[in-house]
């Protein structure tokens, strides 16, 4: 078994998709993180049925795997930043619409995964009411997956209601350990806001492993960084997903990253390939 790595498409925000998905292949990475929002692929536009088809023929041309991203910043509210989500006081019915719709086009597309977050819980909400709203929207989201024959994957986000892997396996537990509904592991979140460094948390969430996003960060930081600018241990990492014998898509993830997006997408796939070798060569040795 071998790791798979991918690339975000936030991190290309200055090219258009179909550059950018030419200079990702290019680049020899084996899939896409693809973040649905209007400079790419817009789940809410009018041509979205032929811009899916356009996208599915590109993808298939370059040999790039996929996974659906869905962290857009602006595409439902032009003034407040990922509004409204699954735990907002109004308007929560719009986020559950736009996950159905990154479902459909993940089964269109072939894609591995569709991964979500809770959002951020109001000021005056408490936890119980904030579990309700979440544990409702994440159900009829499943319900589409389960439909569609789609896996979803849930990540925990530094700063909102469901912040880390344990309140993922706690989200689970409430909604009876849906099969669809798997774990998505960003790495530099776990330097920034979990208890134990990445490759402990990748075992301790094992077979649940469902999406991987890759980058580096500083305890208590919630900046992306370049590898090598923070303090994850990326061949220990890699050597944990190897360990759980991960077979989904590693995709890095550098949203605030696309003014240089083809020098920085190199630079970390060489950075990745050489911690995977240094992986592969710790485990022989064991």
């Amino acid at each position: 078994m071998t790791l798979r790595f991918g690339y975000g498409t936030n991190g290309f925000a200055g090219h258009r998709l179909d550059d950018a998905l030419g200079v990702i292949a290019d680049l020899g990475y084996d899939g896409v993180a693809l973040t649905l929002d209007h400079p790419h692929l817009d789940p809410f536009a009018p041509d979205l049925a032929a811009r899916i088809d356009h996208v599915r023929r590109r993808l298939a041309a370059y040999g790039l795997a996929v996974v659906i991203e869905t962290g857009a910043r602006y595409v439902m509210d032009p003034w407040r930043k990922h509004e409204p989500t699954l735990v907002s006081d109004v308007g929560r019915e719009r986020r559950v619409d736009y996950l159905h719709r990154a479902i459909r086009v993940a089964a269109d597309l072939g894609a591995e995964t569709v991964s979500f977050w809770s959002g951020t819980l109001p000021e005056d909400v408490g936890p119980a009411q904030g579990w309700h709203r979440l544990t409702t929207g994440v159900a009829e989201v499943l319900a589409e997956a389960e439909r569609r024959g789609v896996r979803c994957a849930f990540e925990p986000e530094p700063g909102m209601f469901v912040d880390t892997l344990d309140g993922v396996l706690q989200l689970r537990r409430r909604l009876g350990e849906p099969e669809h509904l798997k774990v998505t592991v960003d790495v530099g979140h776990c330097v920034c806001n979990e208890p134990a460094p990445p490759q402990d948390r990748i075992r301790d969430v094992g077979l649940l492993l469902g999406n991987v996003q890759i980058d580096d960060m500083r305890p208590g930081v919630h900046e992306h960084l370049e590898f090598g600018d923070g303090d994850v241990d990326l061949p220990a990492a890699l050597g944990a997903l190897l360990d759980v014998d991960y077979q989904g898509l590693v995709s890095v993830e550098l949203p605030r990253h696309s003014h240089a997006a083809p020098a920085v997408a190199a630079r970390s796939l060489d950075a990745l390939r050489t911690a995977r070798a240094a992986a592969l060569a710790a485990e022989v040795t064991r």
